[in-house]
């Protein structure tokens, strides 16, 4: 009998205030992670009895990540019915060097949008974001399901502007290149990379190809200039970053460094702060050349012949 009152008592609402308390769950929080925040909210009795209850109804997917309203008046059940309710935000993860059109389409999916109000998302978020490629900062962010895309688009640039500090503009003021170059080199550096360790090299060896008059010969360049005349945001599961043809590489596109000078006309991605610094911050060498092997390793080289070894041992060309 002392159980059950017991398991009733930490089960009942903390008091009958119907005040809203916002709680937001990130991704990956566990139903006792949950349970600890619920109760320094203020809004569960027990931590223990919130978990066990979890675990024995099986409720544990009910729990979304996400932006909810609760108050102190809900008991343990309640809860979990606003839970399975969905939350009234959702998180989205942007990852970085997308596209803005790869963008619309992850905050279409993440804020479940369908039909004909994702098309017009989708539209909208392309003509607010018209200007802005590379400075749509990639991370992780909350909106309501009913967001706005010039509301996400002004969140995401915001955060660009916080990220980009006055000491990062002020090397990038001293530098021979403007803020947009600096963009524009970062988001190839950001295609053309797999690893932070790598970056201030490969952003070295475009300085040093930029420097001699060399082509910047990146074929992100190419796959935007591609992906561009090939698709539309409404084009259904495009391929933006294709893999290339010789012909392809022909491309009468200002955005094809293989065929032109110099960095390309605007960011061709939205580079993270990662390949940004790089940009920022070469690294000095006397590489010219690099490549990545099947495994992702990458592999560098002075002169065009250790290119092509290179290429031949590693690539089997």
């Amino acid at each position: 009998m002392g159980g059950v009152f017991w398991w009733k008592w930490n089960s009942r609402p903390i008091s009958d205030d119907k005040t809203p308390i916002r709680i937001v769950i990130p991704r990956g929080r566990s139903a006792s992670q949950v349970a600890q925040e619920l109760y320094k909210k203020g809004l569960i009795r027990s931590p223990f009895v919130f978990k066990f209850y979890v675990q024995l109804t099986g409720k544990t997917k009910n729990i979304q990540a996400g932006e909810f309203q609760l108050s102190p008046n809900l008991s343990i059940p309640e809860i979990l019915e606003v839970f399975s309710k969905g939350p009234l935000q959702l998180w989205v993860t942007v990852p970085e060097g997308l596209r803005r059109e790869e963008i619309a389409g992850r905050f279409i999916e993440g804020l479940e949008m369908q039909g004909a109000q994702a098309e017009t998302f989708g539209q909208e978020f392309l003509e607010s974001s018209e200007g802005k490629e590379g400075f749509l900062f990639p991370d992780t962010y909350l909106f309501p399901r009913n967001a706005t895309a010039s509301a996400i688009v002004k969140v995401m640039n915001q955060t660009f502007e916080k990220k980009i500090d006055d000491e990062l503009r002020g090397v990038i003021a001293k530098s021979d290149f403007t803020l947009e170059e600096t963009i524009t080199l970062a988001s190839i550096i950001e295609r053309e990379t797999k690893t932070s360790e790598e970056r201030p090299i490969v952003a070295g060896i475009f300085m040093n190809r930029i420097d001699i008059g060399m082509g910047l010969q990146a074929d992100a360049t190419v796959q935007y200039a591609v992906a561009s005349e090939r698709c539309t945001v409404d084009s259904g599961q495009c391929n933006w970053w294709p893999i290339l043809t010789k012909e392809d590489l022909a491309i009468d596109s200002p955005y094809n460094t293989y065929k032109f000078k110099g960095l390309p006309p605007a960011p061709i991605a939205n580079p993270g702060l990662s390949s940004i610094k790089a940009a920022i911050y070469p690294e000095d060498s006397d590489y010219f050349y690099y490549l990545h092997d099947p495994g992702g390793k990458i592999h560098y080289a002075k002169t065009l012949s250790e290119h092509n070894e290179n290429v031949r041992k590693y690539l089997g060309k």
